[in-house]
């Protein structure tokens, strides 16, 4: 059967982990479990969509809880965010993104146990739920994504995909230019509000073309969304912890870019 953390991801995440902490000379205590047997534990939540309490112990990655503090503890480090960037920067340097348009649309997850960021679903008779705003290039290929509660208005939320996407390394960018016709939309919303929400934000922050042309097609960013409802904690959010469902989301991002680069 094949492994949950690949060789391939894991040559690319063990060094943006932090260090353990140093141990004790006297009564150190039990030895830190592997981190790539908590990092197992996190997939087979993420992917399974269970809660942490039911995590299998034949697996050997520790208890559930165990697995959720160094998924916050990890996120609180950056590692999720810098294994996108570098994936990204990876993806970039053979050519695999398109600068040349971004797509930007939202999706709606349950959030039965309520908490943090969520809100009455507009679409579901008003129960709790919250929105995945993705931000992709022209293949699928996701370059940012943010929560925000299921009632939050998509248009909303542009400015802050936007500014939620890693600078991108692997090769220098083309020369600047001026920013293009503003944005198609997102969902329903009109040009004109969308290119307010970009007004003022600086081209040479981290998108080597400038401000690309946008649009959200139906179904989401060339297949993104439902790429990422194919983890089963974020068709469902169980932690009422918005950094906890951030850190899967991000985690999330880092796999599908890791698909796209292949074996």
């Amino acid at each position: 059967m094949k492994p949950l953390v690949t060789d391939a991801l894991w040559q690319r995440i063990a060094p943006l982990l932090p260090p353990p902490p140093p141990r004790r000379f006297r009564f150190p205590g039990r030895k830190p479990l592997d981190s790539r047997k908590i990092l197992t534990g996190i997939l087979f939540v993420l992917k399974a969509g269970i809660a942490w309490d039911d995590l299998p112990a034949e697996l050997g990655c520790g208890c559930g809880k165990t697995c959720r503090h160094y998924l916050r503890l990890w996120h609180r480090a950056g590692v999720w965010q810098e294994l996108h960037a570098v994936l990204l920067a990876e993806l970039n340097g053979a050519d695999r993104i398109d600068w040349r348009r971004a797509l930007i649309d939202a999706s709606i997850a349950k959030a039965p146990e309520g908490g943090e960021d969520t809100g009455p679903n507009p679409t579901d008779r008003g129960t709790s739920g919250i929105k995945h705003h993705v931000m992709t290039d022209a293949e699928g290929v996701p370059l940012a994504a943010t929560v925000t509660a299921a009632n939050v208005d998509e248009v909303t939320q542009v400015l802050p995909a936007l500014t939620a996407m890693p600078p991108v390394g692997g090769k220098p960018g083309p020369k600047l230019r001026k920013r293009q016709n503003g944005c198609k939309g997102t969902g329903a919303t009109t040009p004109s509000r969308c290119g307010r929400s970009c007004a003022g934000w600086g081209s040479s922050r981290c998108w080597p073309h400038g401000i690309p042309s946008m649009a959200a097609g139906w179904g989401c960013s060339a297949g993104s969304c439902s790429w990422l409802h194919s983890f089963g904690r974020l068709r469902r959010r169980l932690d009422r912890l918005t950094e906890i469902h951030e850190a899967f989301l991000r985690l999330a991002c880092a796999l599908i870019c890791l698909w796209f680069l292949g074996p």
